[in-house]
């Protein structure tokens, strides 16, 4: 058995990240850093390539990542493999605080020429929602009153005004 890289370890399972290979790590960490409020946790490089962990800011006992990386040619273990996507359907969700925030992001995803779909009233618990595609293709939904955010508060015996 080999020695423990880190100190810290999680006391139970956890779902931490969701990976994704990107053609350049350097466009979709501005792309996110713009688009979400994910902000760059770290950033690597070794001899297969480069990667990035992109996630919320703030304390947490569940963190939660974006995970991405741009092989270097010859590199790749999945080199073999079509590059996926998330896309049409298959997507990274962000939860908004307001309905208007879902309209500016479509707005800002236009002027960008990453609009994939524009808002639109879905039946519950969908809400409403705007779609955006990052640099590599892969779909990135914002929503409102989406109902994931207030189901868990609720679970979680957190009322609207009690931080995250």
């Amino acid at each position: 058995m080999t020695e423990a890289t880190y100190n810290i370890h999680p006391t139970e399972a956890r779902w931490t990240h969701i990976a994704l290979r990107v053609a350049d790590l350097d466009a979709t960490i501005r792309w996110y850093q713009s688009f979400t409020p994910l902000e760059l946790i770290a950033r690597r490089e070794d001899e297969a390539g480069y990667g990035a962990w992109l996630g919320m800011p703030g304390k947490t006992n569940n963190p939660f990542v974006l995970v991405i990386a741009q092989f270097f040619e010859g590199s790749d273990p999945f080199d073999d493999a079509p590059n996926a996507v998330l896309a049409p359907f298959a997507h990274l969700g962000m939860e908004l605080p307001n309905k208007q925030d879902v309209d500016d992001m479509a707005e800002k995803g236009r002027a960008a020429d990453c609009l994939a779909m524009a808002p639109t009233q879905m039946p519950p618990p969908i809400g409403y929602i705007a779609m955006l595609t990052d640099p590599d293709g892969n779909t990135v939904e914002f929503s409102w009153d989406q109902g994931v955010y207030s189901t868990l508060a609720e679970q979680w015996g957190l009322s609207q005004s009690e931080p995250d």
